[in-house]
C-alpha cells in the first residue's frame, strides 16, 4: 500500500514542484494521465480525511458520519518533494469542501499530509469555515446539534 501511494505520487508530481491549482476558472475540460493520478492518490487519501473530518465536526453533528466527502470536492491545491529530485518524502495540500445529504456544502478544510516511506502522516490541518446553520436547509437542519 506504501508502496502504491508514492507510486502514484512520484507519477502525478512529474519531477516538478510547481503547485497545482484547481480553481473554478482553472477546471479541467479534459482528462490527462495527471489528472487520473490526482484522483486516484485522493480516493486513497479519502479514508484518512473521512476520520479527521467525523472527529473535527463530531460536536457540530448529531450523526456520526458526518460531513461526506466526494473525491469531486476535493482539490489538490499544492505538491512539494520534501528532499529533492527523485526524493521519496513527499508533501501533499489538498481543499476539501464536506457536505451533507444531496451535496449541500457545510464548509471547507485544508489538509497537509506527508506521504514517505514511513506511511501517511497527516502534517497539517486547517478549518477554514462552516458549517454555517442558515445554509442547511430546514429538512437537514435536526442532522446537525
Amino acid at each position: 500500500m506504501k508502496l502504491l501511494i508514492c507510486f502514484v505520487i512520484l507519477i502525478s508530481l512529474g519531477g516538478t514542484q510547481t503547485p497545482f491549482s484547481n480553481t473554478v476558472e482553472k477546471k479541467p475540460l479534459e482528462d490527462s494521465r495527471e489528472l487520473q493520478l490526482q484522483d486516484m492518490l485522493v480516493l486513497i487519501l479519502l479514508p484518512n480525511m473521512q476520520d479527521k473530518l467525523e472527529e473535527v465536526y463530531s460536536n457540530v453533528f448529531s450523526v456520526p458520519g458526518q460531513p461526506d466527502i466526494y473525491p469531486y470536492f476535493v482539490d489538490v491545491k499544492h505538491t512539494e518533494r520534501v528532499n529533492g529530485f527523485r526524493g521519496f518524502d513527499l508533501l501533499i495540500t489538498l481543499d476539501v469542501h464536506p457536505t451533507i445529504g444531496p451535496h449541500i456544502p457545510v464548509g471547507e478544510d485544508v489538509f497537509t499530509y506527508r506521504i514517505s516511506p514511513y506511511g501517511v502522516e497527516l502534517k497539517e490541518f486547517e478549518h477554514l469555515r462552516g458549517p454555517n446553520k442558515n445554509d442547511v436547509p430546514p429538512n437537514y437542519q435536526d442532522l446537525l446539534k
